[in-house]
């Protein structure tokens, strides 16, 4: 069965009815829809979203977020049971993502968290309350 086969007997059950008509409104109904919902938007928020899906690169941006300032590289090994290698990575990734910041001052890096970013945790610390 094909997928408008599928909407038309769906549409036919719900109006008690449809036609050929009906059937390709709704469907135009919905690629409205799917244009909306993808785009590059679509693309940037699933990087944002992938690169928060990992413990060591949440952790970092809730550490950033919650510090409100920025911290140097060095910072973060005391808090974080990963080898430095594993913080830089995922500190690489986050920069990539857009979630932090970077600046070499000296011979140190310091990192801080993104407007997005803090955006995005003030969001789900929201959600909790729901």
């Amino acid at each position: 069965m094909s997928s408008t086969e599928r909407l038309q007997r769906y549409l036919a059950d719900e109006r008690g009815g449809c036609g050929d008509d009906e059937v390709s409104r709704r469907l135009a109904e919905l690629e409205e829809i799917d244009a909306a919902a993808g785009g590059p938007a679509l693309d940037e928020d699933v990087g944002l979203l992938s690169a928060l899906a990992n413990e060591t690169r949440y952790k970092i941006i809730r550490i950033l977020h919650i510090a409100g300032e920025e911290l140097c590289v060095c910072e973060f090994a005391p808090l974080l049971d990963v080898s430095d290698s594993a913080i830089s990575h995922a500190l690489s990734q986050l920069t990539d993502a857009g979630l932090i910041t970077r600046r070499k001052d000296g011979k140190w890096r310091k990192y801080r968290a993104t407007a997005r970013a803090n955006a995005v945790l003030v969001a789900l610390d929201g959600s909790r309350k729901l």
